[in-house]
């Protein structure tokens, strides 16, 4: 019995509009044809600059104040990128300079907003200053009392857990360059933890990832994060719990992520 013709939306080249994953390539002999083969080489490339990438401080830090912030450059006890990524551990803590920096400002504020190169600087560069203005503008209620906007060097996800607690902010926010993917070079996360203090686990935080143009754009992004941080005072917590908490207040919650 002959199989039915597939229709256009099912052959593969209607699948790969649909999608950036890497499907329905060919093959050329036992390899792949030069032209996929060639875009895999560029992609990859493009993911590897992307994890070596520096972040531009001073203009993360110029946009931060044009936005009516108030920035402050910190650095994590990784001493170069080298450092970053032969030694996670190094780069969820601050070096002595920057903890006593820090430890100068009044402690005490509801939400600390932290910005961190992670692995994909490129991503911050373009996307978080950007994203914090337009949170600032869509803040439909009072703003909460933010703390100095920490732009950390070498920083990880983990790194915002002693900002927070050094600053005495009920809720950390964390603006991250994320892992680079083949077809993501420049995405950004942000990661929310409720009473941030060193040692918090992970199932203690929420996630918003793919935050880019072609993932999740900075408009929609901002209103998600205004909603995740509206939940998380409201029920003083953040990650798993939360998520469970919305679960069983009903469909009218916001859905949220479970963690990082």
């Amino acid at each position: 019995m002959s199989r039915p013709p597939a229709s256009p939306e099912m052959s593969w080249a209607g699948l790969r509009r649909t999608t950036p994953a890497r499907i329905g390539l060919g093959r050329a002999g036992m390899g792949l044809p030069t032209a996929a083969h060639l875009d895999f080489q560029r992609d990859h490339a493009l993911a590897r600059d992307a994890v070596y990438a520096p972040l531009d401080g001073d203009a993360v830090a110029a946009g931060v104040a044009d936005i009516g912030l108030d920035p402050i450059r910190l650095r994590s006890r990784a001493a170069g990128r080298a450092d970053y990524l032969r030694r996670p551990d190094l780069g969820r803590s601050l070096d002595a300079e920057s903890r006593q920096r820090l430890e100068q400002y009044p402690a005490r504020c509801e939400i600390a907003f932290v910005i961190a190169d992670g692995l994909a600087a490129a991503a911050v560069n373009r996307h978080a200053v950007p994203l914090v203005r337009t949170v600032m503008a869509r803040w439909r209620e009072t703003p909460p009392r933010l703390g100095p906007v920490a732009i950390v060097e070498g920083g990880r996800v983990a790194i915002a857990d002693e900002i927070g607690g050094l600053l005495g902010a009920d809720l950390a926010a964390i603006l991250i360059g994320e892992r680079p993917g083949l077809t993501a070079p420049d995405s950004l996360g942000i990661y929310l933890t409720w009473q941030p203090a060193p040692g918090a686990v992970d199932s203690a935080r929420n996630c918003l990832s793919n935050i880019r143009p072609e993932g999740l754009p900075i408009a929609d992004a901002a209103e998600a994060l205004i909603r995740l941080i509206a939940a998380a005072r409201r029920h003083r917590m953040t990650g798993i719990a939360l998520s469970r908490r919305l679960a069983v207040d009903g469909p009218s919650s916001p859905r949220l992520p479970l963690g990082p």
